[in-house]
């Protein structure tokens, strides 16, 4: 018994031992930049960008935001727009401009760990951003009653808002648009090499905080899992804590959508450098057969959102009126 006992002890100590080694130097240097991320923003009049407002969350942070009123003074919809990875709302400026000029009025969001909504690259705890967003849209809907609502995420942002429709909050929403929907890192349409040339994920940290979190431990939440590259661009959030990553996505792409209560509807460009096109379709049509996929021949993953030649099949999708 005595033997079983240290034996036990050892096991224990080796286990302690090996997850605290995961932890302290399961880290990674991130990739290196690439051009076709930021190219596309040498070109973008940031000039009408609006001065960001805010909403003080229940925790009292100032959650930022960017309004864009609509052409007119009745707004056909109104659209909340979530920027990618790293990103913050000036970032969605292009695209919330043009549908702006469409008639529908716009909330480009910084969310929480992004921009000016929070500290950089963390959470204070998992569901988050869920509570924020949900104070995103009492607000919307206090100022725009009975006007109809409709969610747009881009990549992160995308694999969120697909996250958000299968929540209880999906049901405010009349359309969830996924633009270059980031659905994970194993999914069908994240091409091979995808994820690894935007991000370093820190594998053996990341294995060792799902371990703990299922022992129920989270002390160790805020360290830094995600490294992203450096774009030359200070506004963007170059690291995630373990909590940021888990909570701005989608952690099953398949179960939230079989549970999401509001129309979805993709659109993806061609050249997109991180997610496959091609494999939207039937990926989506494996689990929940019909929601419209439209591909945009010749746009790459930052032009979804920056070129003007997207925004006709963006507009057809939150109208419900795909190409």
């Amino acid at each position: 018994m005595r033997k079983l006992m240290l034996t036990l002890i050892v096991l224990v100590l080796v286990a302690v031992a090996t997850l605290a080694a995961m932890i302290a130097f399961g880290t990674g240097a991130a990739p290196p930049p690439m051009a076709s991320l930021s190219d596309p923003y040498r070109n973008v009049d940031m000039s009408s960008l609006p001065a960001p407002q805010s909403l003080t969350a229940r925790d009292g942070v100032k959650l930022a935001y960017r309004y864009y009123p609509a052409a007119s003074a009745t707004p056909e919809r109104v659209v909340i727009l979530i920027h990618g990875a790293t990103a913050s709302s000036p970032s969605m400026h292009p695209l919330a401009a043009r549908l702006a000029a469409q008639n529908m009025a716009v909330y480009a969001l910084d969310m929480r760990g992004h921009g000016d909504s929070g500290r950089r690259g963390d959470l204070d705890y998992p569901g988050q951003l869920d509570d924020d967003l949900g104070e995103i849209v009492g607000l919307v809907k206090s100022r725009h009653a009975g006007t109809p609502l409709a969610l747009a995420g881009f990549s992160a942002g995308g694999g969120f808002s697909l996250h958000t429709a299968a929540t209880p909050l999906g049901n405010s929403f009349e359309r969830v648009v996924l633009l270059s929907p980031m659905l994970g890192p194993r999914a069908p349409t994240t091409k091979p090499d995808g994820s690894d040339r935007l991000v370093k994920p820190f594998v053996p940290r990341i294995i060792a905080l799902v371990l703990l979190n299922r022992l129920g431990i989270q002390a160790f939440d805020h360290l830094q899992t995600l490294a992203f590259g450096d774009f030359g661009r200070p506004e963007l959030t170059p690291n995630y804590s373990f909590v940021l990553m888990s909570g701005f996505a989608t952690a099953d792409y398949a179960d939230d959508l079989r549970k999401a209560h509001a129309p979805l509807a993709v659109t993806v460009g061609t050249e997109d450098e991180f997610f496959a096109a091609d494999r939207y379709t039937p990926t989506l049509d494996a689990v929940r057969p019909g929601i419209p996929v439209t591909v945009l021949p010749g746009l790459n993953h930052i032009e979804m959102i920056t070129e003007a030649s997207a925004v006709p099949a963006i507009v057809a999708a939150l109208r419900g009126a795909e190409r």
